[in-house]
């Protein structure tokens, strides 16, 4: 079967979430292990203030989940998150492989600059410092 990458966002009940943070997180990597798949990143993103209320709820706690899948699993992992109380809204999109490496190690926190932007840095000035004496 093909497998694919997938990262998911969950829009969280804050109140449910923040009785115990746990269970929401072991639940989030249960439904993806469940499904066959394996997760790369779970992880809270932030909470904040809705745009506009959904269900009552004036706040949401965003987590973010990257993972490898079956792409004929992914409805019944969508179709669990849909039954789940504390998850009030969330949002699947196929990652391209390319890029999932570096999305997950900026999810991590472990995002470091490119070696080549220290010399796109210098070729900058250089030519910055060379229009301003041609100007003279």
């Amino acid at each position: 079967m093909a497998t694919g990458c997938y990262d998911c966002f969950f829009l969280l009940d804050s109140n449910k979430y923040n009785r115990d943070p746990g269970s929401v997180a072991a639940w989030i990597q249960k439904a993806i292990e469940d499904q066959g798949g394996e997760v790369l990143v779970n992880r809270v993103w932030e909470e904040r203030r809705l745009a506009y209320e959904i269900n009552g709820h004036q706040k949401g706690t965003y987590w973010i989940s990257f993972f490898r899948m079956d792409t004929s699993k992914l409805k019944d992992f969508q179709r669990a998150c849909q039954l789940n109380e504390t998850i009030m809204r969330f949002l699947v999109t196929k990652v391209d492989p390319r890029l999932i490496d570096t999305l997950v190690d900026h999810a991590l926190g472990r995002v470091t600059a490119p070696e080549g932007d220290a010399e796109a840095g210098e070729v900058a000035v250089a030519v910055g410092a060379g229009d301003e004496e041609e100007e003279e």
